[in-house]
């Protein structure tokens, strides 16, 4: 893992329309189209189905806007802020193993069809979250911050 691997900031709201619509006028951002899907993800407590929503930036540096689910890692940091950095991962298990080497606890996995782990959420105690994603990934997630019109 290095610093240019890092792909976007990640920010968790009660209010997606407003978190959107307040960036795209202050800052002139724009938006690709919203995702959306339940998703399985392993924590500490064992294995969970998790309805996510979220949206990408077309405008850069990339923005990832995730409606909270309260109750998981996906809840707003207090006062506001950012809840994540996302990072591509050539292997996230052994990005995980070096994080975690230096005080980094797993939060939550989601694994791949081929076992593989997609993307992990780990957070330093009493600090900021850092999201691995499987650099595989990366070409089809592209399509989530490009133009409606371009895909």
């Amino acid at each position: 893992m290095k610093a240019d691997d890092h792909f976007h900031l990640g920010l968790v709201t009660t209010d997606m329309a407003a978190t959107v619509a307040a960036l795209s006028a202050a800052l002139g951002y724009e938006w690709g189209d919203q995702l959306g899907n339940i998703v399985q993800v392993t924590g500490p407590s064992g294995v969970d189905d998790v309805e996510l929503a979220c949206v990408f930036s077309i405008t850069e540096p990339r923005l990832e806007v995730v409606r909270a689910v309260p109750g998981t890692l996906w809840e707003p940091v207090a006062g506001g802020g950012v809840h994540h950095l996302g990072y591509w991962s050539d292997d996230v298990t052994a990005d995980i193993a070096e994080l975690v080497g230096h005080g980094w606890q797993v939060e939550a996995t989601r694994e791949m069809p081929d076992g593989a782990l997609f993307f992990a959420f780990l957070q330093k105690p009493g600090g900021f979250r850092i999201e691995l994603v499987d650099r595989r990934a990366e070409p089809s997630m592209r399509r989530c911050w490009q133009a409606p019109a371009e895909r």
